[in-house]
């Protein structure tokens, strides 16, 4: 099993949750967080005023698949998710050893 974990821009997150529910994976858990990538933050500005933001708004979206399914996931979070500009996100994989499904104590991808 895998676990996804996509970090992208909060306005693209409707785009990915229809990409996922497409391609089989309608759960997901959504958290709102906030960070940057090599580009620091951006400079904006303000009644002519340049100020700097650091943490930019973003969105991670956690699920949990078999190892099958990965591949096309991924694919799918990626191409909702692109727009072509710095700061469209990233995904991580990780290995998942077991889960359990608390109702009915099934385990495995069975749980999932």
């Amino acid at each position: 099993m895998k676990k996804i974990e996509a970090i992208v821009r909060p306005e693209k997150v409707d785009d990915v949750r229809k990409a996922m529910d497409k391609a089989g994976y309608p759960g997901v858990t959504i958290t709102e967080v906030e960070g940057h990538g090599k580009q620091k933050g951006v400079t904006r500005q303000w009644r002519g005023e340049s100020y700097k933001v650091d943490l930019l708004p973003k969105v991670k979206l956690e699920i949990v698949v078999g190892d099958k399914d990965a591949d096309r996931i991924v694919s799918a979070i990626s191409a909702a998710a692109k727009t072509g500009a710095v700061g469209d996100g990233k995904i991580f994989l990780s290995e998942i050893k077991d889960v359990v499904r608390i109702r009915t104590s099934e385990r495995g991808e069975d749980a999932l």
